[in-house]
């Protein structure tokens, strides 16, 4: 059964009032997870969650608030550390690594009252984009257990939509809470870089990798801002916190708001389905906000090879201690990642840099022009769940990078980006609408999709999902 299938903050509110236990919605948690064949929870700790649900129960009883998130169970991603269970990145190599302490996100949601249930299934260290590792199998669809949820926090987004938990962690370096939001028709908010802190132990890596969530409605988003973001001073690179995000939610008026619509970004080839619905979404956005339509050429740069090469240092300083004995362990992008590193040259770093720059340059001047912009997230509806990447879109032959392309400018300028439920393809399968905005303009894109919320509600777990 599903443990709630509305979303997490109305669950939270329930057991914050004492009309719902968070010891039963736990219970249907871990049964549903135990009985899934999505495949999407790698590590289950039932006796830490019903010790943690058992504990709000009686705080709520007390008279107590545990928190916003009151007894709401949730997984966290295989990249993110929990106290005292695994963090595997998805890699055979560290299947026996057992965390020392929770990330700040993770104590933050604790101390709002959340149920930590389990980790969430991740490609291996997070750096392709479907959900299938060695250490732990191919992770499904719920929408089609055929098709892939996407990567990186393709665990994630296959537990929420599939009512296992009602909200989860994700983490984005170049798409990996947008891709997975899209291909399960879930809400993916990528923020403003910094918004959600890293520590402890924060790495500086690609200057891209962010935190935050997979959920099922636009509130749920708004909320873990409420609870998770703000400056932590284990991270260098995190932002001032601001108050009230759930509670200013929807209070700005969207009316006369320039918006570009592209759905290629002109840097993407995507499949004509998939450009339709995304148009389609866009009008009926555009349409109920009162926004206003900006004819404008967009045409964002595109540099697959240099951005591929951004992840290299960081997955060299994971494998450093146990290549090349651990080759016949890794997945095949991995090792393939691992085997190119001797030919990493500064020149390499010189490429990216120049690439982070000109898209840096492109975001700015097109910022000037619009106040939003409205495009796809991936260029395909979800393909096979165990991989590759598609080569084709439709009868195009496409470059490996393609299914980046439309959401690695937010990840390498830092703006803000979020995935919204747009529609489905003739197969029945989600298509995400991608919107982005300025540099800490958070607030706006959380409205922006409160807007096509309300005008076109989305289911908040697929069909298939037990109820």
């Amino acid at each position: 059964m599903n443990p709630w299938p509305n979303d997490a903050s109305s669950l939270a509110d329930s057991i914050r009032a004492g009309e719902t236990a968070a010891a039963d919605v736990l219970e249907a948690s871990l049964a549903g997870i135990d009985a899934s064949e999505l495949n999407a929870a790698v590590h289950v700790d039932p006796d830490g969650a019903r010790e943690a649900a058992a504990e709000i129960d009686r705080r709520v009883a007390a008279g107590d608030d545990p928190g916003l998130f009151a007894g709401v169970p949730l997984l966290v991603k295989d990249l993110e550390d929990v106290a005292g269970m695994p963090t595997t990145h998805g890699s055979v190599v560290y299947k026996d690594a057992i965390a020392e302490q929770d990330s700040t996100q993770v104590q933050r949601l604790r101390d709002a009252g959340a149920v930590i249930a389990g980790k969430a299934a991740t490609p291996e260290f997070g750096l392709v984009a479907y959900t299938a590792t060695k250490l732990h199998g191919v992770t499904r669809n719920p929408w089609n257990l055929e098709r892939t949820p996407a990567g990186s926090s393709g665990g994630s987004a296959a537990a929420v939509a599939g009512g296992l938990v009602p909200i989860a962690t994700a983490t984005d370096g170049g798409g990996s809470i947008r891709l997975p939001a899209a291909y399960c028709g879930l809400v993916g908010m990528k923020g403003t870089f910094g918004r959600i802190p890293r520590g402890p132990k924060t790495p500086n890596g690609q200057l891209t990798a962010l935190r935050g969530c997979v959920s099922r409605s636009v509130r749920d988003a708004a909320r873990w801002y409420d609870v998770a973001s703000g400056y932590d001073a284990r991270d260098p690179f995190s932002l001032p916190r601001i108050d009230g995000w759930e509670e200013r939610l929807g209070g700005r008026s969207l009316e006369g708001l320039r918006v570009a619509v592209a759905p290629d970004l002109g840097a993407a080839t995507i499949h004509p389905e998939v450009e339709k619905i995304v148009r389609d979404a866009a009008d009926a956005l555009i349409e109920n906000a009162g926004l206003k339509r900006i004819e404008t050429d967009v045409q964002l740069p595109e540099d697959g090879e240099a951005w591929a090469t951004t992840g290299l240092p960081f997955l060299v300083n994971h494998l450093k201690d146990h290549w090349p004995d651990c080759k016949d362990d890794l997945t095949f992008e991995i090792r393939f990642g691992m085997e190119a590193a001797p030919v990493y040259r500064a020149w390499h770093a010189a490429k990216v840099e120049r690439f982070r720059v000109e898209m840096n340059e492109a975001m700015a001047d097109l910022f000037e022009r619009v106040d939003l912009l409205l495009c796809a997230v991936s260029p395909t509806e979800p393909f096979a769940a165990e991989g590759p990447m598609p080569r084709h879109v439709g009868e195009v032959e496409v470059s490996p990078y393609n299914g980046g392309a439309l959401t690695i400018p937010g990840s390498l300028s830092g703006y803000p980006a979020i995935s919204i439920p747009a529609g489905l393809t003739a197969s029945g399968l989600p298509i995400g609408l991608q919107a982005y905005a300025r540099r800490h303009e958070d607030a706006l894109l959380l409205d922006l999709a409160l807007e096509m919320e309300r005008a076109r509600p989305w289911p908040l777990v697929a069909p298939g999902a037990p109820i």
